[in-house]
């Protein structure tokens, strides 16, 4: 179906704004989806700060264009972007829809702090944990050494007190 001249102008605005807002944009490929599959996806992504937009590729081409490091990934069939300013919150979300969609759902590529990635490089920052089991993995390297000195000085205590 054609689009009027007005509504590409529409589109293209948002994909600026999507480009020059986003921390991190996900070039998703979908196909297939049933309409309340694709609403229950939206829905969760808006929960979880992520945005998400289905434009022609064309529009997405001239949108993005040079605008960023590395080469442009491949996209192939229909594809819509997830984004937000959270740099590794569309990644993640996507890939567990990727997981529970996974005929109609792939990620087809991004782009991660100004540099466009491929697919691959943007399923490995997908699996990035989350800031809050990032800080728990953190304090537990800092508490390891401590606590194996406690438990030393509690073996010693103890042998002197038997």
């Amino acid at each position: 179906m054609a689009i009027t001249k007005e509504k590409k102008q529409e589109i293209l605005a948002k994909l600026e704004g999507i480009k020059n807002d986003a921390d991190s944009i996900v070039f998703v490929n979908f196909r297939g989806m049933e309409g309340n599959d694709v609403t229950a996806m939206r829905a969760k992504l808006r929960e979880e700060g992520v945005g998400y937009f289905v434009a022609k590729k064309t529009l997405i081409a001239r949108a993005f264009g040079e605008n960023f490091e590395g080469e442009a990934p491949q996209l192939d069939g229909e594809v819509a972007l997830a984004y937000s300013t959270d740099a590794i919150a569309p990644a993640q979300n996507i890939k567990a829809f990727v997981g529970q969609y996974t005929d109609n759902l792939a990620i087809a590529g991004g782009v991660f702090q100004g540099v466009y990635k491929n697919k691959e490089e943007m399923t490995e920052i997908a699996s990035i944990p989350a800031l809050p089991v990032l800080r728990g993995m953190f304090v537990n390297v800092i508490n390891s050494p401590i606590q194996g000195l406690v438990l030393g000085l509690n073996a010693i205590a103890e042998k002197k007190n038997a």
